[in-house]
């Protein structure tokens, strides 16, 4: 039978190294590469076409709720499972907003990764069970006509979340067109349709606004 290949996509190596230790003793698990962040996992997606992914979400350069989107977009078939240490409402749903096949915290993947795994590579979603309540709440409340508050980040394009990333992360608008392949006037230009979209003004607010939405954190 052959294995199901994974990608590790995790910034922190004492951590992505225990995730890939957990995998190297499963006989029917290959992990096929290792990436430090998001734009790594897109590249190593496209050299190593893996089944599954296991993406942290915050990560430097391109975090992996928006990593996730664009693999999405371009391979609907690939499995993406979501590593993190949050478990507010607001990340769980954004990730499987993007397309993900399920969210694991942390604290417990080392009891659910493999079955995760297994779980998505069939099609099916995990949760880990510790959020699981807080989906079938927010279903309830869906289907009784509860309204979900818009998403801020929804009216942003991809190129826009890219470049609000990388401004909280304190890069200059030259820094951030070389990393981009634009021009420093189509960075400034997407900075002020951000600041339209999300009705926020100036670095420090857009550093706060991707922080508070976790695209960034503090240890980025």
């Amino acid at each position: 039978m052959s294995k199901i290949k994974v990608l590790v996509a995790e910034d922190h190596t004492i951590v992505r190294k225990g995730l890939c230790a957990l995998l190297y003793a499963e006989s029917d698990i290959e992990v096929v590469g290792e990436a430090a962040n998001g734009r790594e996992a897109i590249k190593m997606v496209e050299q190593l076409s893996p089944d599954v992914v296991l993406m942290d979400i915050t990560m430097p350069e391109l975090n992996g709720m928006d990593a996730t989107r664009q693999l999405k977009k371009r391979f609907p078939d690939l499995k993406i499972l979501i590593l993190s240490m949050h478990t507010s409402e607001e990340y769980i749903f954004e990730t499987l907003r993007a397309g993900a096949s399920g969210y694991l915290v942390k604290r417990s993947a080392t009891t659910d990764l493999i079955q995760a795994i297994h779980v998505a590579y069939k099609g099916d979603s995990y949760l880990s069970p510790d959020i699981s309540n807080k989906v079938i709440n927010y279903y309830v409340k869906q289907k009784e006509g509860v309204p979900d508050e818009p998403e801020g980040l929804d009216k942003l394009s991809d190129r826009e979340r890219e470049v609000l990333q990388l401004i909280a992360e304190g890069h200059a608008n030259r820094d951030i067109a070389e990393q981009l392949f634009i021009s420093p006037k189509t960075v400034e230009a997407h900075r002020a349709n951000i600041q339209k979209k999300l009705k926020v003004s100036g670095t420090a607010e857009l550093t706060k606004y991707a922080i508070i939405k976790g695209l960034v954190d503090l240890g980025f």
